[in-house]
C-alpha cells in the first residue's frame, strides 16, 4: 500500500471515529440546552398560574393555546403527589395532529381543594431546531472530510513528487549507465536531503565502480602478453625436448590450464567491453540463418551425444552487432548441450516476439535469482561460469529480457525481444 493510500485511510477512518463521538456529544449537549429552554418556559407558565390564583382566587381557564395546553385535575388531598417535568405526546387542536411534548406537572390549592395542573409545550420547533442544526453539521462535517481527502490526493501527491522521481531514478539506477542521478527540485527540506545523499551515493559507487571496473580491464589485458608468452614457451618446448609419459601429462595440464585462463580472460574483456558500450558495427541479421547455421557446426557434437535436436524457425531480423549476435546463441546452444544427457532432446522455437531454447537434463533447475550471475554454475559443470552473464549482458545492451524457467526436467531459456 502507498504512503498517500494509507495516509488517507487511517485519516478518514480517524475522522469518521472523531466524528461519531462528537456527533453524539453535540447532539446531546445541543437537545439538553433545548430541553432546559423548555422548563424554564413551563416554569414560567407554572408562576403565572400560581400568581393568577393567588390573585384572583380561583384556577385560571384550561385550555390549549399556541403549542401550549394547560389542564386541571381535582385529586385527593391525602394523595402523595410530586412535581415533576416529562415527556409525552399531546393533541395540537390548531395544527390537528399529535405532536411531542414536555410537560410540568404540579399540585395547587384553591379554596380548600387540591388541584393537580399539567402545563405542556410543544417540542416540534425545539427537535426541528436540533435536527437542522445536527444536519448543518454533518453536511459540513462530509464536505471537510471530501476537502480533506481532494488535499490528500491532489496536494499531497503534488508534494511527494519528488521522492517519487527519485524514487524511480534509483530503481533504474545502473553502474554501467553514464547518466547521473538528476536531483529533483522540491522546497521540502527532507525532500532535498534525500535527493542529495541519494546523488552522492550514487557518484560515490559508479566512481568505485569505475576504479574496480578499470583494474579489471587492465588486469585482464595484461594477462594476456604472458599467457602467451607461456604458450609459446611451452610449443618451443615440446618441439626441442623428448618428454617422459609423466612429463608429458604434466605439459598437458599446463596447456589446459594455460587455455582455461586464457579463455577467462576473454570472457572478462568482452564483459568489459559490452558493459561499456563498446561494442560497434551493428547490422541487420537473419538470426533464423543464424541459427541454422550454428546447429549444423554442432551437427557432430549433437551426433556424439545422440541428442535429438527439433526446431521451429520463423523468420526473424534483428538489429544488432553480427560477433555479438553469434555469441549469444553459441553460449545459449553449447549450454543445452553441454549440460545434457546421451539421448536426451533440444527444442529451439523462433518466432516473432522471442527465441526458446529449452533442453533435458540430469542437474536440478538452477538458482533463478542467481542464474545470470558471473561464476555461478552448477556443481557438475566444468565450465567458469561466464557463458550466461555474457549473454545476459548482451541482452541488456541491445534491451532484451533473457528469461530462465524450469518445468519437468527441463531447462529453458527465453530470449524476448
Amino acid at each position: 500500500m502507498k504512503l498517500a493510500a494509507k495516509y488517507n485511510r487511517v485519516t478518514l477512518i480517524a475522522s469518521i471515529i472523531v466524528f461519531l463521538f462528537t456527533g453524539v456529544i453535540y447532539y446531546s449537549v445541543i437537545h439538553y440546552i433545548l430541553t432546559g429552554q423548555l422548563d424554564k418556559d413551563l416554569a414560567i407558565e407554572e408562576d403565572e398560574i400560581a400568581a393568577y390564583v393567588k390573585t384572583y382566587g380561583k384556577l385560571p381557564l384550561a385550555g390549549s393555546f399556541k403549542e401550549q395546553k394547560v389542564s386541571y385535575h381535582l385529586i385527593d388531598p391525602n394523595h402523595d403527589f410530586e412535581r415533576r417535568y416529562f415527556y409525552n405526546d399531546y393533541f395540537n387542536e390548531s395544527e390537528q395532529r399529535i405532536e411531542p411534548g414536555r410537560s410540568l406537572i404540579r399540585t395547587i390549592e384553591v379554596k380548600g381543594k387540591l388541584y393537580s395542573v399539567t402545563v405542556t409545550k410543544s417540542r416540534l420547533e425545539a427537535e426541528d431546531l436540533v435536527r437542522i442544526i445536527f444536519l448543518i453539521t454533518l453536511s459540513v462535517t462530509i464536505l471537510l472530510l471530501i476537502t480533506l481527502l481532494l488535499i490528500n490526493r491532489f496536494i499531497l501527491n503534488n508534494i511527494w513528487r519528488p521522492f517519487y522521481g527519485i524514487l524511480l531514478q534509483m530503481k533504474a539506477f545502473n553502474l554501467a549507465d553514464k547518466n547521473d542521478i538528476r536531483i529533483e527540485p522540491t522546497k521540502i527540506d527532507e525532500f532535498a536531503e534525500l535527493n542529495a545523499a541519494v546523488a552522492t551515493m550514487s557518484l560515490r559507487v559508479k566512481q568505485d565502480y569505475r576504479e574496480l571496473k578499470s583494474f579489471t580491464d587492465n588486469a585482464s589485458h595484461e594477462m594476456m602478453t604472458p599467457l602467451a608468452v607461456i604458450n609459446s614457451k611451452l610449443d618451443t618446448l615440446i618441439q626441442t625436448e623428448t618428454f617422459s609419459d609423466s612429463q608429458g601429462e604434466l605439459i598437458e595440464d599446463i596447456y589446459v590450464a594455460v587455455g582455461k585462463l586464457s579463455r577467462l580472460n576473454q570472457s572478462l574483456l568482452m564483459l568489459a567491453k559490452i558493459e561499456n558500450n563498446l561494442i560497434g558495427d551493428q547490422e541487420t541479421i537473419n538470426l533464423d540463418e543464424l541459427i541454422s547455421q550454428k546447429t549444423r557446426q554442432f551437427q557432430e557434437l549433437l551426433q556424439s551425444q545422440n541428442l535429438n535436436l527439433k526446431t521451429e524457425l520463423a523468420t526473424r531480423k534483428i538489429d544488432m552487432n553480427k560477433h555479438l549476435a553469434d555469441m549469444l546463441i553459441n553460449n545459449l546452444l553449447s549450454n543445452a548441450i553441454r549440460h545434457n544427457y546421451k539421448g536426451g532432446e533440444i527444442f529451439i522455437q523462433l518466432n516473432d516476439s522471442q527465441l526458446t531454447i529449452s533442453n533435458t537434463g540430469l542437474a536440478a533447475a538452477l538458482v533463478v535469482n542467481k542464474v545470470f550471475e558471473r561464476f555461478y554454475k552448477n556443481a557438475a559443470s566444468e565450465g567458469m561460469g561466464l557463458g550466461l552473464a555474457i549473454s545476459n549482458q548482451i541482452c541488456n545492451l541491445y534491451r532484451f529480457k533473457l528469461n530462465y524457467t524450469y518445468q519437468d526436467t527441463r531447462h529453458t531459456f527465453k530470449v524476448s525481444f
